[in-house]
């Protein structure tokens, strides 16, 4: 395996070393002690690496690029990631080489913020990506609608990870810290009017955040097309696969 990530994954990926030694220190975690996916927070994967948890965080989001990891919550809670094996990321790699190109041919990377299938992707694994879904919320928490600085932002699930909600746009909601920690497991509904109980929400906001969340859900079943973010409606205009 090593062999396999220092001669093949590296010169690949043209991994440096801040992310060989990330995702070395992650695979060492989970794979090579049988466990798929990982829970952990940057500041623990910091002091692992013996970096600072900036470039740490950096180094994760590199690695989730370059399909090294599969990011799969991230919360104020800390990260949950799959963490692929080398011969999964290099098998995955050459079914990627068209034909009549060398082995080492790298794949050019999509920019940030462009969405091939709307449908299928995954809407936590880019920073330009999850910046869609604050921005489909203009800025608000969709629980109790307060204005968001860039600290208390993060993203909540519809459906929390653990009843089997996916990180497609459907599911994904832009949140405060505070009602991410509060909702945790509970149903939206439910967790929409506690803050009515508690008088967070207005009767009227409540209706409207209801609303909002049955057009979620019209969207899941789907009943309604897809709110394209404005960052990637141009693209929808582009693509038949967003059309």
């Amino acid at each position: 395996m090593w062999k396999q990530i220092d001669d093949l994954l590296v010169p690949r990926l043209h991994l440096g070393p801040i992310d060989r030694a990330a995702y070395c220190y992650l695979l060492r975690h989970t794979r090579l002690e049988g466990k798929l996916e990982l829970r952990f927070s940057m500041p623990w994967l910091a002091r692992g690496i013996c970096l600072g948890p900036d470039a740490a965080s950096c180094a994760v989001r590199r690695l989730v690029d370059y399909e090294a990891l599969r990011l799969l919550e991230c919360s104020h809670a800390g990260h949950v990631a799959e963490v692929r094996l080398p011969e999964e990321i290099l098998a995955d790699l050459a079914s990627k080489v068209p034909a009549g190109q060398p082995q080492d041919f790298k794949p050019r990377r999509v920019p940030p913020g462009f969405v091939v299938n709307l449908e299928e992707e995954n809407f936590m694994r880019t920073n330009a990506l999850r910046h869609t879904i604050h921005a489909r919320e203009a800025g608000r928490c969709f629980y109790c609608l307060r204005l968001l600085t860039p600290p208390m932002k993060c993203i909540d699930h519809v459906v929390p990870r653990a009843r089997s909600g996916n990180n497609s746009y459907r599911n994904l909601v832009s949140s405060c810290r505070e009602c991410n920690m509060q909702k945790g497991q509970c149903r939206a509904d439910d967790y929409l009017r506690s803050l009515f109980r508690e008088r967070k929400l207005t009767e009227r906001e409540l209706t409207a955040r209801l609303h909002a969340l049955d057009a979620l859900d019209a969207l899941a079943a789907g009943q309604l097309p897809p709110p394209l973010p404005s960052s990637i409606a141009h693209v929808a205009s582009q693509s038949p696969c967003l059309s």
